[in-house]
């Protein structure tokens, strides 16, 4: 009988043997047998197979081309090249890849690999966990279709299916993707993640949310480990209580930062605002905004919007205490108010808009005639009155919002045309205005200082011309209705005359300064534009029609 267990183990042996020598005489992408604790066969339950089977601690080796495949059981088919195994397999590929299940296929031809039941595969930066894995070796990607889990050092990414990229260490996601982080989350319908460099590139509607921020978009790119990206097609970033809108964002956790480009929006709801433009920058620790290229801001003043344009537009500072500053080329439209200046700030603290001027250069100083200098001074439009001054203060009523008071210092100038007369235009000068609205009209306006006057004057019965009067005196008094000068009183030593038409030569009818800017005057919100804000060429952007 020992003899006979004797025999049976040498004949194991030479067999074993024979199978190695044939398949070293084979070409290479023949299966090998590296050991057994067992082999027998069953043609009528397994035609065709070896059934390979675990002895003691002697498992079942299997190697095909660089993959080592240990099991308990395994049936292999020689001449098929093929094999199943089961009973906690082990899958090897060098030492990058690992794979452990309950039960796997694997077809020598095609170098393709099933697994099936716990499936866990493993590689130095990542696991992954699924119920079952298609590999393919030649073609080096990893897939599944029942749902995994995806981990790295601090990650956990699920999905409905996936591809793992062997060589390129890339995964793509597919169908209700989640990525989890301690720090962020994100949610996508498709996925493509690069294991080495971190990095997400995603489509479909996309969603990331972080500590103090959230993206929506469509399609883009962000690095996991520090958080930074840019996101396109309908993309936009809840960020420091604004939303960040435009054809292509890009944000920075690092930083504190986030840009926009193209059809750039920025809403700030804490403040009733909205700023437009084709550029914008955000600063989370400066709480600022920067916007250019056509940028506008819209503010919402006693149920009225309040448009600003500027060249360049910052807005900064925490909520109830932001400002708005505008540079270079500052046009503003509201319903009763239009207006023009170099510069501007806007306080939303304490209600105050300041238009202001660039400093004359010593040049500016030296030729400039008094009217090119009004010019240049910052002008205010309430229906065909037109205001202008070296610096001009609109107040508004914080609380409710309302415009409460109007403020010009040096060199005022108030010149409305004649409504009666062709060529004639009603006109004071002075040195202060102060003016108040009541029921967001201009009502009471009082101007100080070396104040002069031309003013048409009609009679109250058929509207025929009395005369023109002109007066010089410290402190005036005009009431206005509708945006029109309805009553002139003049105070503290006026001298004033009146002249009939004829008796008043053309060249006496104008102040010194005087200049009308009507042509200036922004009709429509489409005015509040130059010629090369509407000639701006964009930048083209990937996926998104111009």
């Amino acid at each position: 009988m020992k003899f006979f267990i004797n025999l049976i183990r040498l004949t194991s042996i030479f067999f074993f043997l024979s199978l190695f020598l044939n398949a070293q005489q084979k070409e290479k992408k023949i299966i090998k047998i590296l050991q057994a604790g067992s082999s027998s066969q069953n043609e009528l339950k397994f035609p065709g197979a070896n059934v390979l089977s675990k002895m003691g601690n002697i498992r079942v080796h299997l190697f095909h081309e660089g993959a080592l495949v240990k099991s308990d059981v395994s049936y292999f088919y020689p001449k098929k090249n093929f094999f199943t195994a089961k009973g906690n397999i082990v899958f090897t590929q060098g030492d990058s890849l690992k794979m452990t299940c309950d039960y796997i296929e694997y077809d020598g031809e095609k170098k393709i690999a099933f697994a099936s039941g716990n499936v866990f595969l493993e590689r130095p930066d990542m696991t992954l966990n699924t119920d079952s894995l298609k590999l393919d070796r030649m073609k080096s990607k990893a897939y599944y279709e029942t749902g995994g889990i995806i981990r790295d050092e601090q990650t956990k990414l699920t999905s409905r299916t996936g591809v793992y990229f062997i060589k390129e260490k890339k995964y793509r996601f597919m169908e209700r993707v989640n990525l989890y982080d301690p720090e962020y989350s994100m949610q996508s319908e498709k996925l493509d993640y690069f294991t080495e460099l971190n990095k997400a590139f995603f489509e479909g509607k996309t969603k990331i949310i972080g500590e103090d921020y959230t993206v929506l978009c469509e399609r883009g790119n962000y690095n996991t480990k520090i958080q930074k990206g840019s996101f396109q097609k309908n993309a936009i970033i809840f960020y420091n209580n604004k939303e960040i809108e435009g054809d292509s964002l890009f944000f920075e956790k690092e930083k504190n930062y986030a840009s926009a480009t193209n059809n750039v929006k920025i809403t700030d709801s804490l403040n009733k605002s909205i700023i437009n433009g084709h550029f914008g920058e955000i600063f989370k620790l400066k709480d600022s905004a920067i916007i250019t290229k056509r940028a506008v801001s819209v503010n919402i003043m006693e149920n009225d919007s309040l448009y600003i344009h500027a060249d360049t537009l910052i807005a900064l500072g925490e909520e109830k205490k932001r400002r708005i500053k505008a540079f270079y080329d500052v046009r503003i439209f509201k319903s009763d108010i239009r207006g023009k200046s170099d510069s501007l700030i806007y306080n939303e603290e304490n209600g105050v808009i300041k238009l202001f001027k660039k400093p004359f250069s010593a040049k500016q100083i030296r030729s400039f005639t008094k009217s090119q200098k009004n010019k240049k001074n910052p002008i205010l439009w309430f229906g065909q009155n037109q205001m202008s001054g070296d610096t001009i203060f609109l107040i508004s009523n914080v609380l409710t919002r309302k415009l409460d008071s109007l403020k010009i210092k040096g060199n005022v100038m108030v010149i409305e045309k004649d409504s009666l007369s062709n060529d004639g235009f009603n006109q004071i000068k002075g040195g202060i205005l102060n003016g108040v609205f009541s029921e967001s009209k201009l009502r009471d306006i009082e101007i100080k200082k070396n104040i002069d006057v031309i003013y048409y004057m009609y009679s109250e019965e058929n509207n025929e011309l009395i005369g023109i009067n002109k007066t010089t005196c410290s402190n005036l008094l005009m009431k206005l209705s509708e945006n029109e000068i309805k009553d002139i009183s003049f105070y503290v030593q006026p001298i004033g005359k009146v002249y009939p038409d004829k008796d008043l030569p053309k060249n006496e009818r104008k102040l010194e300064g005087f200049i009308w800017r009507n042509d200036e005057k922004p009709q429509t919100i489409n005015d509040l534009f130059s010629q090369e804000d509407l000639d701006i060429k964009l930048p083209k952007i990937y996926g998104i029609k111009e």
